[in-house]
């Protein structure tokens, strides 16, 4: 069944090698003053940022440098809006991957917003308007650069928030697979399980349908195949363009259309994971998913199971569903070991002792109860999958 829904992406894609090349262009529609974002330098050891440079010569171009994996509230978007209003800031260019992009999103609000940022992050206050937003994406993994989101944290409030709004759109993306040749093991496992992530809490839905189903499963296994080419070859464009495209469109919504709601649990639990260790977002989530998938296998959940048992992993339709249910989680758990990330959150530095406080932080903060959800998670389940994640 395809149940209603609106769909609307105002962000231009503009893909392949040396589409940098149109940055002028672009940028020019919106004005001369430019905020330069990126992380932590890499942008300058691959010779992007001295390209940018060159091609924005005739700007007036203001930097935030630094900007942190999880980024921080207190620090980049507060920094980032300040620079904004000082220097009458005409377009954010955001240059990195998506923590960069998420913060960028965030300086785009608050820098038109008068009071706290912290309240358009927090849903305290509706945002009304925005500055205008590029980005130029060098790591594929969140999808930051064609969704409305971004995902910032308070570190005063262990506190990591997703906020969604459609005035954050990215107004162009420029994608180009090449600058991702240079992204290290680590961070290309983490990104391409967040990306099959995003895949799976769009999969776990109900209702479904058979279209989305095709998608989201052709995606998890072209993700399951490149990356592991990507491992390998870190300079392969089939294999880099393959991730990129896939990780720009996991996360857009353009792949749940007329399905039900998941409520997007796995997030929700990793959001406060994030908030109180600070770990890698896509490794925190591959740690939970198998665990998450234990948790939630009942007789309601056992078909989808059984689809992606027989359509992902190409398993023997006769064999015992439930039997083929665990070999599909025990396979999650064994390919995510398989690319190097690490199956156990104590090999993250979290916590045991922290657990029940994160399961009320969820519970209060994101919340996994309520028709919303797939299958609800109440403070013991969260525990339950928090505890055998250690």
């Amino acid at each position: 069944m395809i149940n209603n829904f609106y769909y609307h992406t105002p962000t231009e894609l503009v893909f392949g090698k040396d589409v940098i090349n149109y940055l002028p262009e672009v940028i020019k529609r919106y004005g001369k003053n430019v905020l330069l974002t990126y992380g932590g330098g890499s942008i300058k050891k691959i010779g992007l940022y001295d390209k940018i440079k060159e091609l924005l010569k005739d700007f007036n171009v203001i930097e935030l440098a630094g900007i942190e994996p999880n980024p921080k509230y207190e620090t980049s978007v507060v920094e980032g809006a300040r620079l904004c209003k000082e220097h009458h800031i005409d377009v954010i260019l955001a240059v990195g991957g998506g923590s960069v992009v998420d913060c960028s999103k965030a300086i785009s609000v608050c820098a038109k917003y008068d009071g706290e940022g912290w309240d358009l992050i927090s849903g305290k206050v509706k945002a009304k308007e925005s500055i205008p937003l590029v980005d130029i994406l060098t790591l594929s993994a969140t999808g930051s650069e064609y969704d409305s989101g971004c995902v910032i944290t308070n570190i005063s409030k262990n506190d990591k928030r997703g906020y969604m709004d459609d005035i954050m759109f990215p107004k162009v993306s420029l994608l180009d697979p090449t600058y991702t040749f240079s992204v290290n093991k680590w961070q290309t496992a983490c990104g391409t399980a967040d990306a099959i992530n995003h895949l799976l809490e769009q999969y776990f839905a109900y209702p479904n349908n058979s279209f989305n189903d095709g998608l989201l499963i052709e995606g998890m296994k072209t993700l399951m195949k490149n990356v592991k080419i990507a491992l390998e070859e870190s300079n392969n464009y089939d294999a880099r363009s393959e991730l990129m495209y896939l990780c720009t469109l996991a996360c857009n919504g353009i792949l749940s259309n007329g399905s039900g709601s998941s409520g997007w649990p796995m997030h929700s639990i990793e959001h406060a994971l994030s908030g109180y260790f600070d770990i890698t977002h896509g490794a925190g989530l591959a740690i939970i998913t198998p665990r998450w998938m234990k948790e939630i296998l009942s007789n309601r959940t056992l078909e989808r199971f059984v689809t992606l048992g027989i359509r992902l992993f190409e398993f023997d339709s006769n064999m015992d569903k439930e039997e083929m249910a665990n070999k599909v989680i025990d396979n999650f758990y064994q390919f995510f070991l398989s690319i190097g990330i690490p199956m156990h959150l104590k090999e993250l530095g979290v916590d045991e002792n922290r657990i029940e406080e994160m399961a009320k932080h969820i519970l209060q903060h994101d919340s996994t109860l309520g028709e919303f959800m797939y299958v609800e998670l109440d403070e013991a389940a969260l525990i339950r999958i928090l505890k055998t994640s250690m």
